[in-house]
């Protein structure tokens, strides 16, 4: 039996050959004790690519996040960010839960930056009767835009404005290396504009397990105090920080190849390839469910992110070929529902 086209995340990919054989060999200890080189060997490297001083493995990105946001967000206090955001939409409500801080949030179209919307939202400290801004959160790429890239001047301006009224920049980078890839822009610019990040590596770098969190050595030593009371902490562990390192020798260039796929779909599904930055497109559609219904039917699996709202997602184990194969079956899938669907 054929296997499945799966479309429905970057986060199903299955470590390569090389991949695993460096996982097999990794020298470990124990995390919890600061003593896996491989892991201590990735958290430089991560810094460095950022230009920070430090970098903490964990195993989640919600964690990463919830560790970045709360390094600049304390009880009580506030931070903005875009309205379908993943630290909004899709971490459960960790931040609040966990750390006692709220939210605040713009629409942006495609997830985008609106620096005039965060300009009237931002909050200063009034007093014992309002809630401060502490930070303000963005996400390159935007995972529910469609894997929008935020144009290098809109973080510039932000990183401008923040730094006028006194408050931080956290980036939810999950899949920055993404924008990194489609933009040309470095890895240390980005750095260099945010206070704290988040990075991905079991997205598009096709790791099996993890995140990192970004920032000052003072705010990843006490994450690491939270990563531990929070059910993170870790032990030989070097295991997985060596697939993460083998991804960025390997998987980091490629995506390219996943950009140029996923704007074979969008054409197959009646979606501008134009608007598509990265590896992700999102397709209006009547009933979600039914189409995704209709596609696993015949091959190719896809998620529905709402319930007009279907979304595809390319990766490392989607070959060009099988981008070709997806986009036949959805284009037909989609041409007695969509305007532009062929």
């Amino acid at each position: 039996m054929t296997a499945p086209i799966d479309l429905r995340s970057d986060t199903v990919t299955r470590p390569t050959t090389d991949m695993r054989a460096a996982m097999a060999s990794a020298e470990v200890g124990d995390d919890v004790y600061g003593e896996d080189p491989t892991v201590r060997a990735l958290e430089e490297r991560v810094a460095g690519l950022f230009g920070k001083e430090a970098a903490l493995f964990t195993p989640t990105g919600s964690m990463a996040n919830v560790l970045a946001v709360r390094s600049v967000v304390g009880v009580g206090e506030e931070v903005l960010c875009e309205s379908s955001a993943h630290i909004a939409r899709a971490e459960l409500g960790a931040h609040g839960a966990f750390t006692g801080l709220t939210m605040r949030t713009w629409t942006g179209a495609r997830g985008l930056l609106d620096l005039d919307a965060v300009s009237s939202l931002f909050a200063p400290d009034m007093g014992p009767f309002f809630v401060p801004t502490k930070a303000v959160s963005i996400e390159n790429t935007h995972n529910f835009g469609g894997g929008t890239v935020l144009p290098l001047s809109d973080i510039e301006a932000l990183r401008a404005f923040a730094d006028s009224v006194g408050v931080a920049v956290h980036l939810d980078g999950a899949r920055l290396w993404n924008a990194h890839v489609a933009s040309g822009v470095p890895l240390e610019r980005y750095g260099s504009l945010v206070d704290v990040l988040a990075v991905c590596l079991s997205k598009g770098l096709g790791a099996p397990v993890g995140s990192l969190m970004v920032g000052t050595a003072d705010a990843v030593d006490e994450a690491r105090v939270w990563r531990k009371r929070l059910g993170g902490g870790m032990r030989q562990v070097g295991v997985l920080a060596a697939a993460g390192l083998h991804a960025l020798d390997h998987h980091v260039d490629r995506l390219a190849e996943d950009h140029e796929n996923a704007r074979l779909l969008a054409g197959a599904c009646g979606v501008d390839p134009a608007g598509v930055d990265t590896n992700i497109v999102v397709v209006d559609v009547p009933d979600a469910a039914s189409v995704v219904a209709a596609a696993r039917e015949s091959g190719v699996l896809v998620s529905a992110v709402g319930p007009r709202t279907v979304r595809l997602v390319t990766h490392l184990d989607v070959s060009a070929a099988q981008a070709h194969e997806a986009a036949a079956v959805l284009g037909k899938v989609l041409a007695g529902v969509l305007p532009g669907a062929r």
